[in-house]
C-alpha cells in the first residue's frame, strides 16, 4: 500500500501525463517559444528601419525632427523596434504552444474550441495596437505639446525618448485588449469562472479607470475615451466567460450521465 501511494505521488497526473513528463513537456514548449522569439528578433532588426520611417512620417504633428542624444540611441532604437516586431510575431506561436501544453487535459470539443482563440488573440492585440496609436497616442502627444508651448519651451525631441513614450502607451493597451480572449480561454480550461469575475468587478473597474487616467492627458473626456472601452472589454469578458462556463458544465454533466449509463 505504501509503495503504491508513493508511486502515485511520484507520478501525479494531469490529463493522463505523469508529473515529470508534464514538466518536460512544459520545458520543451518554452524552448520552442524562445527559439521563435530569437528568430523573430533577428528578422525584426531588418524590419526596424522601415517601421521607424513610417512612424516618423505618421507623427501626430505631421513633421518631427528627432535627435540622438547618445551614441547608443540608434542601437537602442533598433533593438526596441526588433523586440516589438518579434513580440507581435511570437504571440500566435506562443498561444499555440500554450494550447498544445494544456491539450491533453482537454476534451475533443474543448481542444477545437480553444484552438480558435489563437487568431482571435492576434486580432485583439492588433485592435488594441490600432486603438492606442490612432486614439490615445495623439491625445497624449497633443497634450504634451500644449504644455510645452504654455511654458515657452522649445521642444527638441530625442528619438529614444519619443519612441519610449510611444511604446509605453502602445504595448500596455495592446495587452489589455487581450483580456476577453485570456478570460475565455481560462474559463474553458476551468481556471476562471464567471462568479469570480463578477466578484472582482469593482476592483476591475477601478483598475481600468486608473489605467485610463495614467495613459491619457488629465481631462475627463480623454480619461473616458480610454476607461470606458476597457470597462466594456471586461464586461464582454464576463459574458463570454458565463457562456463558456455553461457549455463546460453541460458537457461535464453529459459525460457523467454517459458514465452512469455505462455503470
Amino acid at each position: 500500500m505504501a509503495e503504491r501511494s508513493g508511486a502515485k505521488a511520484d507520478t501525479m497526473e494531469m490529463g493522463g501525463m505523469p508529473l515529470m513528463e508534464h514538466i518536460g513537456e512544459l520545458r520543451k514548449r518554452v524552448i520552442y517559444i524562445i527559439i521563435v522569439l530569437v528568430l523573430a528578433l533577428v528578422g525584426g532588426l531588418f524590419g526596424a528601419e522601415p517601421l521607424f520611417d513610417y512612424l516618423v512620417d505618421a507623427a501626430p504633428s505631421g513633421e518631427i525632427d528627432l535627435s540622438a542624444f547618445s551614441p547608443w540611441d540608434a542601437i537602442s532604437l533598433y533593438m526596441k523596434f526588433a523586440f516589438i516586431i518579434s513580440f507581435i510575431v511570437a504571440i500566435p506561436f506562443t498561444l499555440f504552444q500554450l494550447w498544445a501544453f494544456v491539450k491533453p487535459a482537454l476534451g475533443k470539443k474543448e481542444q477545437r474550441a480553444t484552438l480558435r482563440y489563437i487568431p482571435g488573440a492576434l486580432f485583439m492585440f492588433l485592435a488594441g495596437l490600432a486603438f492606442a496609436y490612432y486614439v490615445i497616442f495623439p491625445m497624449a502627444y497633443s497634450f504634451t505639446e500644449k504644455v510645452t508651448e504654455n511654458l515657452g519651451l522649445k521642444q527638441v525631441y530625442g528619438a529614444n525618448q519619443y519612441f519610449s513614450f510611444l511604446f509605453n502607451i502602445l504595448v500596455p493597451m495592446s495587452l489589455l485588449f487581450e483580456l476577453p480572449i485570456v478570460i475565455l480561454f481560462l474559463t474553458r480550461i476551468g481556471i476562471l469562472s464567471p462568479d469570480l469575475l463578477r466578484k472582482l468587478r469593482k476592483l476591475a473597474w477601478f483598475v481600468m479607470a486608473v489605467v485610463g487616467v495614467v495613459v491619457t492627458p488629465p481631462d475627463v473626456i480623454s480619461d473616458l475615451l480610454v476607461a470606458v472601452p476597457l470597462i466594456l472589454l471586461y464586461e464582454v469578458s464576463v459574458l463570454l466567460s458565463a457562456s463558456a462556463y455553461r457549455k463546460r458544465m453541460r458537457r461535464a454533466a453529459e459525460r457523467e450521465a454517459a458514465l452512469d449509463e455505462e455503470d
